[in-house]
């Protein structure tokens, strides 16, 4: 099977070591097995810069959506409601996932290509005191485009409103003082930004909510609190847990720690990023996101001319070593180009140099 370097925003590109951690077989009642996810649990509280006795880490098996879901359907009452922002297919998806559910919501729609404003959330809590949540995804990688996580975090302390994040592709590659911010739930993938592989999600929850959660799920497999509640007592997994994504992500939590931890990781992603926003402009490929608004995980890029071909441009750089990922978004012809995962500046620059050629070729 053919190698290639994977410029999306997960699954991604990870280390021969996190791989070769999925060659051995574990067994899930094993004491040595249930110390790892203990492990993982106590790496998760430390990344988040959060005291134990707040908060607590809990994994669950599934994508990060199966996190998202978990915590709405756990953290949200029957008479709650909860104001759902969105910029994104994410924050859309988690409109969905209300709407499923059938928890009380509101939703705050904003252009994809903007950041939603604090005034305007202000002034929906102002006139809606039914509203007890609020949700929102703090990179939302249908654009690339960066939250005010800050902003809004403040204005869920000053209303006394529980904060649900989803920091998918966020946590683990932004420096966030979670306890600081006082968000409530926080969730991330095991194959983002820590460059695990897909298999399960985690949820980092302040202790003050969620444990009175207890009876409030409207799903077996999805309650997030009795998950908590089997995993606290010896870090024994309720159901059949993903044991080879497991202990592959504990390496992959090693090496975020040997490579100087979330600050050194968001410096490299960073780097790459503005190196591969500039390489691109400099061949005629425009970023959709202003550059004050965007992360440094994934970029959006404009179609550069009214015939481009994606798919052709896809094959083009895949025969050459590199997938990419398409564009999400409905009113723009756009592409996607990540920059997270086991990938350095000599990636980006073998990359550019590629698009060049191809673009070359489509001059002549």
């Amino acid at each position: 099977m053919t190698t290639y370097k994977l410029l999306t925003p997960g699954p991604l590109t990870t280390s021969g070591a996190v791989k070769a951690e999925m060659l051995f077989d574990r067994c899930t009642w094993d004491d040595e097995y249930k110390q790892i996810t203990q492990k993982i649990r106590a790496q998760l509280l430390e990344i988040a810069a959060v005291s134990p006795a707040e908060y607590t880490a809990v994994l669950l098996q599934g994508s990060g959506s199966f996190g998202v879901e978990a915590v709405l359907t756990t953290a949200m009452k029957q008479q709650d409601k909860c104001l759902v922002i969105t910029n994104g297919a994410y924050g859309d998806r988690i409109v969905t996932m209300a709407n499923y559910i059938g928890i009380g919501h509101t939703v705050h729609r904003v252009p994809y290509d903007q950041a939603p404003a604090a005034a305007d959330i202000r002034k929906i809590l102002n006139g809606d005191k039914a509203i007890t949540h609020i949700a929102m995804v703090h990179c939302e990688t249908t654009t690339g485009i960066l939250n005010p996580l800050a902003d809004i975090a403040s204005l869920a302390k000053e209303y006394g409103k529980i904060l649900i994040v989803d920091a998918m592709s966020s946590f683990g590659g932004i420096e966030m003082d979670v306890q600081h911010l006082g968000i409530d739930y926080l969730i991330s993938s095991a194959n983002k930004c820590i460059q695990g592989v897909p298999g399960f999600c985690f949820v980092l929850a302040k202790l003050e909510a969620f444990s009175h959660c207890q009876g409030n799920a409207r799903s077996l497999s999805l309650d997030l609190y009795d998950q908590w509640k089997h995993m606290d007592k010896d870090g024994k997994w309720r159901y059949t847990s993903p044991t080879h994504v497991v202990a592959a992500f504990s390496k992959a939590l090693d090496e975020l720690a040997a490579e100087g931890g979330v600050a050194a990781r968001y410096k490299r992603y960073q780097e790459n990023n503005h190196l591969l926003r500039q390489q691109l402009k400099n061949r005629g490929m425009e970023a959709y996101i202003k550059e004050e608004l965007q992360s440094p995980i994934i970029t959006t890029f404009l179609f550069p001319y009214e015939q481009f071909n994606f798919a052709d441009f896809y094959h083009y750089v895949k025969e050459r070593g590199f997938v990419l990922y398409p564009g999400k978004l409905t009113d723009v012809d756009t592409f996607r180009i990540g920059n997270i995962g086991e990938i350095y500046k000599e990636d980006i620059q073998k990359l550019c140099g590629i698009i060049e050629e191809y673009m070359r070729g489509q001059k002549q």
